[in-house]
């Protein structure tokens, strides 16, 4: 009995280690290939507008979950770092249309390179896993997200 509550004590921590990791990860500045340092959020504001080509401010902070005015000021920051071009939108002239410049093309498609590793590491790790075993795996960490969140918007400090 203490050797399997070792064992969910020791999943507790590694879990949390691996979180911890994976942010450490995220935080870290790259240049995706480009000539420009470029930040966790506007790689993913990228990422966004590969995905939607000529979506707009308001679209863009509806898909990213943050307010319009967080994403214009990152696209200021995109645009003098020439990964993003705003253009007037022939369809509603009260409105800008966002598209990627060359080189913010080549720091998505860097930033994409860069996931699919990431997804190849766990795809080695989970390569003699049996459907069971990934159902399981799958379930346990969806839950343990829906808890943690949770957890995170009722816990007071």
């Amino acid at each position: 009995m203490d050797k399997v509550i070792n064992n969910k004590h020791q999943i507790a921590y590694n879990s949390l280690y691996l979180a911890l990791a994976l942010v450490d990860l995220d935080k870290k500045t790259r240049y995706y290939g480009t000539d420009v340092p470029i930040f966790h959020s506007e790689i993913h504001v990228i990422m966004a507008i590969a995905e939607h080509p000529g979506i707009h401010v308001g679209g863009l902070a509806e898909i990213l979950g943050v307010t319009k005015g967080a994403v214009s000021e990152i696209l200021k920051k995109l645009e003098r770092k020439a990964l993003v071009i705003k253009e007037v939108d022939d369809l509603n002239l009260s409105r800008y249309s966002l598209s990627l410049t060359e080189k913010g093309k080549k720091a998505h498609s860097n930033h994409m390179y860069y996931h699919s590793i990431l997804n190849s590491m766990v795809e080695d790790e989970l390569q003699n896993a049996s459907v069971h075993e990934l159902e399981f795996l799958s379930d346990f960490l969806s839950s343990l997200i829906n808890k943690v969140k949770i957890f995170n918007e009722n816990f007071d400090e």
